[in-house]
Parts: structure tokens; sequence; C-alpha cells
């Protein structure tokens, strides 16, 4: 009995199957996709919908469009001495026109000599009238630049504004009625998506590489060298992208400009898989900027954050948990975040109703904003979230706009003496040094130290930022600065010269 009933059941269940699969192949639907007239089985997963199948790629329009608007940018650095005795360490992340790249082209001998460094790199035509997108490290200490367009017209440009933070810079060249390329939406390209790189390469005329968006929000550490406030969310794409692809351009299959091609990761210095690209939501805002104001308007939170890469043992020093935000270490006293009630061990979660992924991701957003803009923002402490709106602040602690000044090429964070510090030296004013930053002039020629108070430009005697660069903008090109250290006596003496930048 037992067996037959095994059997029986076995029989019924085999019955069974087939009845369904006969039903299901007869009465429901399959889901087909027609190709050229042919059928081909659909994906179950649910990536063809019956005909909705992905048609062929249309790279030849966005070329089209793209390729008018995409040039050649050539410059000359000075005269600069120049040797190849001296060993060079190789970089896995590099920009796409690095210091040592023109050396092995230009033949620097062995012998120290005077010779003028030349590079090249792309640029993007976003006006009618002749503004350039371009990166920074492109015409970073050029004497001249030269703008060669697609029609084999050349011009000789002009820097609008630079900013090493992003990496950007604006070029101006004297033309009308130019071929230019539309702002995209970055924040809409997805992982996956097609994307064109447009630029220069080699000393190459007009090259086209396609390729995927293989990663958004990427870090390589890159503007870390060049700025104290660096500012790095870049799209990975997987098109080739060589030395001289620098500040060209970006774009998706409708043609618009997406990104600004920066930088490679290569063991070699040409290309080997991946490239970066600026995303065109923060270049527009730095872009608008420097044209406008000719500097950029930078936003500040007014905190220091634990950086996303910070080592496990700094983390556990601090008790952070992950998943809860952007962990805040510090919060300066007179910035956003400290009159808003954020404190220092509070976790950022949100900035205007969106979720932080790391301190990059909030750089990147905070970054597209201006000092006095209002945003939400939502911190966690002790596991509550509370949400505040803040008003963001510039550098100085203001609402302010910053514009260009002859400072700016001083390379330091001046301060008005204050008047009750002021009476305490014996003096009526000055103006304190308060940091220097590497690169800028007082860097490069003097051996200054934070905490110096000026008090005479070339014999002339200064009180305030204002009055220091009145004098500094008389002085023309050789610059004498007086002051003292507090607590030590005498006068100091530095010179400075504008010619030798």
């Amino acid at each position: 009995m037992k067996l037959k009933q095994i059997v029986f059941t076995v029989l019924i269940s085999a019955a069974t199957a087939v009845g369904v699969m006969y039903a299901y192949n007869t009465f429901v639907p399959k889901p087909v996709a027609i190709q050229d007239g042919v059928k081909i089985p659909a994906n179950y997963a649910g990536l063809f919908n019956g005909n909705n199948i992905p048609g062929p790629v249309d790279f030849e329009q966005p070329s089209k469009i793209a390729v008018p608007a995409v040039v050649h940018i050539t410059t000359v650095i000075g005269k600069a001495e120049a040797s190849n005795n001296l060993p060079r360490k190789s970089n896995p992340f590099r920009g796409l026109v690095p210091d040592d790249f023109f050396d092995d082209f230009f033949g620097n001998g062995p012998n120290m000599r005077s010779i003028p460094q030349r590079a090249s790199g792309s640029g993007v035509i976003v006006s009618q009238d002749g503004y350039i997108i371009t990166n920074n490290h492109v015409i970073d200490g050029a004497s001249e630049i030269k703008v060669g367009l697609n029609n084999k017209t050349s011009y000789t440009a002009k820097v609008i504004g630079a900013d090493a933070s992003s990496d950007l810079a604006v070029l101006k060249i004297d033309a009308k009625n130019l071929p230019f390329l539309l702002y995209g939406n970055s924040d809409n390209v997805q992982v996956g998506q097609w994307v064109l790189a447009i630029g220069y390469p080699l000393n190459l005329e007009t090259t086209v590489t396609a390729g995927i968006i293989s990663a958004k929000g990427r870090t390589l550490g890159l503007n870390a060298r060049r700025s104290q406030t660096p500012i790095e969310s870049f799209l990975q794409t997987d098109a080739a992208v060589n030395q001289g692809n620098s500040g060209g351009a970006l774009v998706n299959t409708n043609g618009e400009l997406v990104g600004i091609n920066s930088a490679i990761a290569s063991p070699t210095g040409s290309y080997a898989g991946y490239s970066y690209a600026i995303p065109v939501n923060i270049v527009k805002k730095i872009v608008n900027d420097l044209i406008q104001f000719g500097t950029v308007q930078r936003a500040y939170l007014g905190i220091s954050y634990l950086p996303d890469e910070a080592p496990d043992s700094e983390k556990e020093k601090v008790g952070y948990k992950s998943g809860q935000g952007v962990y805040v270490r510090e919060v300066a006293k007179d910035g956003a975040a400290a009159a808003a009630g954020i404190k220092s061990g509070d976790y950022i979660s949100k900035l205007n109703g969106v979720p932080l992924t790391s301190g990059n991701d909030m750089v990147e957003k905070i970054a597209r904003l201006k000092p006095g803009d209002k945003v939400s923002v939502a911190y966690l402490r002790n596991g509550k979230e509370t949400v505040t709106t803040l008003t963001l602040k510039n550098k100085t602690g203001t609402y302010d706009i910053v514009r260009t000044s002859v400072l700016d090429d001083f390379g330091v964070d001046f301060a008005t003496l204050d008047k009750k510090k002021a009476a305490e030296y014996g003096q009526t004013g000055g103006v304190i040094v308060k940091k220097i930053n590497p690169g800028g002039l007082i860097d490069a020629q003097t051996r200054m130290r934070d905490g110096f108070i000026i008090l005479r430009v070339n014999d002339k005697p200064v009180a305030t930022i204002d009055e220091l660069s009145d004098a500094i903008q008389k002085a023309g090109d050789n610059i004498k600065l007086d002051g003292f250290y507090p607590g030590f006596e005498g006068l100091y003496t530095y010179n400075i010269s504008k010619e030798a930048q």
C-alpha cells in the first residue's frame, strides 16, 4: 500500500506540474522583445518590458553639439630653473597636466638651465561672448595663455578668476557669436549612464571618447595639496582621458555639459581605465562667482568634522558611530553652526532634508551655496534628531560679499588689530598676520611667521586692513613691510617683489 501511495502521489504531482506549465505557456502572454523584426527572449528581471527594448545610443549628435565649443589651451609658464637630476615619485592620482609631464617632452637636461615651460590643456566655451571654463592647474602660473578653437582660429586669453579649492578657472577671449555648451544637471546623472569626454589629449586635435558614469562622489585628495578648503566630489567615468584633456567637457547624450574633466587614476600618467570630472552643479556656481565677483563666495557652516578617511583609532577615541551622519569635532564660536545650537559631538545628518553620506558630500552641497543663504540642518545629539535653520557665513564670520583684493596674492589671512590690544602694545593700530597659507607671496619670499603685526608699508603707517590694501595698491612692485612680533623687541622688515610672482 505504501508503495502504491507513493507512486500515486508522484504521478499526481507530475501531472499537476505539467498542467500548470501548459496553462502558463498557453494563456499567459510571454514577455518578448522585438529587435529588427526578430523576437528576443525578454529578461525576467525586468530589463526589457514588452517591446520596450533599449535602442542604440546616438553619440554623433552630442559630438556635433559639443566639439565646436571645446577649445585647446596652450600656456607658457614664465622662466624657471629646471633639472631632471632629482628623482621624482610616481603618484597614482594625477592632474591631467602634471608638473613633471612636460619635463619629459621639453628636454630638461642634467645641467641646471633656464627655460620656458610649456603646457597644454582644454577648455569649454560657456557663453557666446567668450567666457571659457578650464582647470586651475592648466593655467596656474602662466605668463601667456593661447586659446585655439575647433575652426583653427586662435586668441590670447586673460584670466578672469581662478579657484584652487575646486581646481577651476575662468578665461575670457575677445570674440563674439561663439558656439557654447549649455549646463546640464549633474545631480540627475546616474551610474551606468553614457557620457562623452571631449578635449585635446597629448596635443592631438579634438578627440571624443565615450564611456559610462562608473561612480559619483569620488574623493582623491588632489585639491587638498593646493588649498586649505578643498572641494572634491568627482564623477568617475571610464571614458578614455589623457594629459591634455584637463578642463575639457564631459557631456551627456543630449550634448549638455555635466562635468569638467580634471584628473585620471593611473600608475603611469597615461589613461589606465578611470577618469574624474568636476560635477557641473559645482562648476556653474564657482564660475558665476568668479565672473561676477572675481573670487568665490564660499559659505561656511563653521565646524570642523571627522574626515571620512580618519583611522579607526581616531574614530574610537571620539566614540564615533557609523550611519549617524557627519561627526562634528569643533564648532567655531562665531560661526553659523554655533548660532544654531550645534555642538561638538553632534552628528549632522541632513542638509535641506537630504541625508548626508559623508563629510565630502556635506562639503560639496555647501559649496553650491553662498554667505547669507539659509539652509535647513538636521543634527543628532544622543540619538535625538533636531532640525534647525541657519544662515551661512563667509570665512570672516559675516554675511558680506567677498571681493577680490590686492591682498589676495599675499596668501595671508589678515585681521585689523583690536584697539585695546593696540593700546597694550603702545600702538594706534596695525594689521595682524593671522595665518600664512602656502603658495602666496609672503610664504614664497619671506620668513615671516604667524602673529606678525604690520605697522608700515613702504614707511607709510597702516592701522586697518583697508589702509593696508590701499598702501599696497599704491606701492608698486616693490613692497617693504615693517612691524613687530608681540613679546619680542625691535622692528622687523620684510621685502616683497611682485615682479618675482
